[in-house]
């Protein structure tokens, strides 16, 4: 803050006051607040010196009027709302990438959209330059959001890759079907023989590619696909119970099932102890995420690892890149099996 001429109540800092507790001109703090381009390292210190020293505080109305931007970005989440508070992965991811914009003093904007209506209206508040780029954390075939925002021109970075899209829309994902792999070869390993699965939402790039996962390694394996042994889930704990009373019923001699999220294989774990069935004596059981539900559960849950701090990571980086004018670009990361006593 600085005094008024009359020595009475303090003013905000302007650009004028770091300019002058820097020794520069205004023009050269104007640069550095918009990315330091063409000024100098010695400059470029004297500056961020005068703004720690004066608390000077970008006034982001000010600047978006003259850039045309935002400075600001979107994390939208096409789900029902009860998805966001159910599910750990979202608020992992959205900690994550708050953390890695708050890097670059740009904040992050929550979007929920799970009706028609409520994506619809999404959709105007972004295509109108509420937001400079939108960070898609969940994606359906057929849902129109992301080819909207992608044909109305606003940078977008999908978590998975987004089916129908192809190279058009930048992706950052787990690689879920090696992901999957891991997890089929040790039930396998274990000497189990009738390993089942609940998939999840086969309109979504992670429920088709663990899906493929499993399926390639029963090929592979000489072990026959059989329909009996598959279930689909949504992600919810509620649809893993579901899926697992399915199975049972379906297939009673199931000695082993690949769950493709920690949440609904904790719902799978109830089932099973309702049932008496012992975990792993009678039925082992794996997982999908290593989220906190995985260390939430009894047994602790044998999964698969996604990289989340390096996918948040990534996708803003990917965003920052874009927004830059780069072309879109496909991240895939690796994952990781994760033993614990349920297998």
């Amino acid at each position: 803050m600085t005094m008024n001429a009359a020595g009475g109540r303090r003013r905000p800092p302007t650009i004028h006051d770091v300019a002058r507790e820097a020794g520069v001109s205004r023009g050269t703090v104007s640069r550095v607040l918009n990315g330091g381009h063409y000024v100098s390292p010695a400059a470029q210190e004297a500056v961020n010196a005068a703004i720690r020293r004066t608390g000077y505080v970008v006034n982001r109305h000010a600047r978006s009027l003259i850039t045309g931007r935002s400075d600001s970005i979107g994390f939208l989440l096409t789900e029902p709302q009860e998805r966001f508070f159910e599910d750990p992965n979202f608020n992992v991811l959205l900690r994550g990438c708050t953390q890695a914009l708050a890097a670059h003093d740009i904040p992050l904007l929550l979007m929920l959209a799970g009706t028609e209506d409520e994506r619809r209206r999404i959709t105007r508040y972004i295509t109108a330059g509420h937001v400079d780029g939108v960070l898609l954390v969940s994606s359906h075939s057929g849902d129109p959001v992301a080819e909207q925002l992608r044909g109305a021109g606003v940078p977008l970075v999908a978590c998975g890759k987004p089916i129908g899209l192809g190279s058009k829309v930048s992706y950052v994902a787990a690689d879920d079907r090696d992901g999957a792999r891991d997890m089929v070869r040790h039930l396998l390993s274990l000497g189990r023989h009738r390993v089942g699965m609940v998939t999840g939402p086969l309109d979504t790039p992670g429920g088709v590619e663990r899906l493929a996962g499993y399926k390639e390694v029963l090929a592979d394996a000489g072990l026959a696909y059989d329909e009996r042994l598959v279930v689909s889930g949504d992600y919810s704990r509620a649809s893993g119970e579901a899926g697992a009373e399915r199975l049972l019923e379906r297939a009673p001699d199931m000695d082993a099932v690949f769950v493709a999220s920690d949440l609904m294989a904790q719902g799978v774990l109830a089932a099973l102890q309702r049932a008496g069935r012992r975990v792993p004596q009678d039925v082992a059981v794996g997982g999908f995420d290593d989220s906190p539900a995985a260390l939430a559960s009894s047994p602790g849950l044998t999964t698969i690892r996604q990289p989340w701090d390096r996918i948040s990571t990534e996708m803003v980086r990917v965003m920052l890149a874009q927004i830059g004018g780069e072309d879109p670009a496909a991240v895939i990361l690796p994952t990781e099996l994760v033993k614990r006593e349920s297998t």
